[in-house]
């Protein structure tokens, strides 16, 4: 503006340039500019994209927004509701670091960070929040030290259930015309269980009838046959679990296996339900049963490749809830 003020008023573009230490051309912009419109059209304008719009988050940012999405709900970060969405999560990226993402954008974050849009757990109300208390500052620490006086072994053990019948996800189709998945009326289940530990060690057993008392017997026989030292197993409190049959088996191999019971209500405390969740999230990737053998033989093969994968395994136990499982220290959780 000072440089056009002295072309205003009559100095030449050489003696302009030479003052103001610029090139002529930016003295021939400026004044074609003022020309133009004026004096807000010298106004200086930011270089590149406006702050905050279409900025990449760094890893570490992308970090920290998918574990308060995780741990926390929108209305215990400032928020408003208690449930997630592409809005809100763009709104949380926008409190924490000033950009502004399209919700599209957001969406394309959440999906990179393994998260998806599903309806909430109800658990919440029926958990006892003091019994996950006690969990955490005592009975935890008191299984992982008998554990390592005993030389033993944790395990965190479930089951779950795999049905053929369910169709998921989407596929390519005509327009106008919704795509049809031809599937047998001949509907079927298997069942299993597995159990793993912090060592990446992983034991499974897949059973086509319920579960039952009979079947955890039958699954701590082949557990206690691995092993040459105590296993301390956590589970839930399935009535399997707490059967008279279950007592009797305990009680005639005290030194083989002891059961450890998880708060009620409190799935999210087992690293054992990672493994379930990536079992069903695997399985429709895989060439689709047509029999309840084919269903079994492909979640067999599921638990083997992850036997061979002790870094998966692993990692079952870095997810938010189960951490605490690695934390030396009982108080951190």
């Amino acid at each position: 503006m000072r440089a056009v003020a002295a072309l205003v008023a009559g100095r030449g573009r050489e003696d302009v340039a030479a003052v103001f230490g610029v090139s002529l051309k930016a003295v021939d912009g400026w004044w074609a500019k003022w020309q133009a419109g004026g004096r807000e059209a010298l106004v200086m304008q930011p270089r590149g994209k406006p702050v905050g719009v279409h900025q990449v988050l760094g890893e570490a940012e992308q970090a920290a927004v998918r574990q308060a999405v995780l741990d926390h709900r929108p209305c215990d970060v400032g928020l408003s509701g208690q449930l997630w969405t592409r809005r809100l999560v763009g709104e949380l990226i926008a409190k924490l670091y000033r950009l502004r993402l399209t919700e599209p954008g957001v969406g394309k974050y959440l999906k990179r960070w393994g998260l998806s849009f599903q309806r909430p757990d109800k658990r919440a109300v029926e958990q006892d929040p003091e019994a996950v208390r006690r969990w955490h500052e005592e009975t935890w620490p008191a299984i992982r030290a008998k554990a390592k006086k005993d030389g033993g072994e944790v395990l965190f053990v479930d089951q779950v259930g795999i049905r053929f019948d369910q169709v998921t996800g989407r596929t390519w189709g005509e327009k106008g015309k919704t795509p049809v998945v031809r599937r047998t009326g001949n509907r079927f289940s298997v069942n299993a269980m597995s159990a793993i530990s912090t060592k990446g060690r992983m034991h499974f057993m897949v059973f086509a009838e319920s579960f039952t008392a009979e079947v955890m017997c039958r699954f701590l026989d082949r557990l206690a046959g691995h092993f040459d030292r105590k296993v301390h197993l956590v589970v839930d409190g399935h009535s399997a679990h707490r059967s008279r049959k279950v007592r009797d088996w305990l009680a005639a191999h005290p030194d083989d296996v002891e059961l450890h019971f998880l708060p009620p209500y409190s799935p999210e405390l087992n690293p054992d339900e990672l493994v379930n969740a990536d079992l069903k999230h695997s399985l429709p990737k895989r060439h689709r049963a047509r029999d309840q053998a084919e269903l079994a033989a492909e979640t067999r093969r599921f638990f083997r490749g992850r036997q061979r994968q002790p870094h998966i395994i692993r990692g079952y136990f870095g997810g938010p809830h189960v951490r605490y499982v690695l934390d030396e220290n009982p108080m951190s959780f």
